[in-house]
């Protein structure tokens, strides 16, 4: 059987994941390591061994998104940065109701205004990288970009805003070298969507939508968000890329 894998090389590479500790961020920091990358998160907790995954083969710094200080501190203990990827973000703060206006404004808060802020606090680091096809900010969308999901209207109003944000970044900073592209995942099966997988009556009708049947892993989202901090993207910016098994075309 013919391989057909793709590889990349980020030897000498910084990278800063946000919300890395777990989940989809996990595995895009882990895919980044595994390709020569020198690789910081962030996570909510005070230490990275309070996590209950050993992640002690990155740097980690606690950055809650909602804290501008936590962003400030993040960015001022780098000394480099080739590759950010806004990837922190969250949904019903602690359960609570995203049509209650302060929790709305929570969530939009963590998913926008953060990702906005820390890009903003990296950007002279990224513009000083030397990475071959230029520094890259890789934000992190969701087919609740794109649809309308009852349950979640801040984090909808949020990662809708990520690529409208993703575009704009795009075209004020390709004169600093550096390109803006966002990822916008499907379902993917992690500790946030544990919750859901084991009710059929939630999964059903998004899984027969799926052309591809199934729903997705943090291993299916990483190659993209590598390809596209890489020099084969060179070209690629303000684009936000559906990694979906198919589900935003289906009919």
């Amino acid at each position: 059987m013919a391989v057909n894998g793709a590889t990349f090389d980020f030897a000498d590479a910084h990278v800063l994941v946000t919300g890395g500790s777990s989940g989809i961020g996990e595995g895009i920091a882990r895919a980044f390591a595994a390709a020569g990358a020198r690789v910081t998160i962030t996570g909510t907790k005070a230490t990275a061994g309070e996590y209950d995954t050993d992640l002690s083969g990155f740097a980690y710094r606690q950055c809650r998104m909602i804290e501008t200080a936590d962003i400030n501190a993040v960015a001022a203990s780098l000394d480099r940065l080739d590759v950010l990827v806004n990837n922190a973000g969250q949904n019903l703060p602690g359960g609570r109701s995203e049509y209650e206006p302060d929790v709305f404004e929570e969530t939009v808060a963590v998913n926008l205004f953060g990702a906005f802020r820390m890009a903003s606090a990296t950007r002279d680091l990224l513009e000083r990288s030397e990475l071959v096809g230029g520094a890259s900010v890789i934000n992190m969308g969701s087919m609740a970009s794109f649809f309308g999901i009852e349950i979640v209207p801040g984090y909808g109003a949020a990662k809708a805003g990520i690529v409208q944000m993703t575009k704009t970044l795009a075209v004020a900073w390709a004169r600093h070298g550096i390109r803006v592209n966002a990822v916008a995942p499907g379902v993917v099966e992690t500790k946030m969507t544990a919750p859901m997988l084991p009710f059929e009556q939630l999964t059903a009708p998004l899984l027969a939508r799926t052309p591809m049947a199934r729903f997705a892993t943090p291993g299916d989202i990483a190659p993209t968000v590598l390809f596209l901090a890489s020099a084969a993207a060179g070209y690629i910016t303000g684009q936000t890329v559906a990694v979906d098994g198919g589900f935003s075309i289906a009919g």
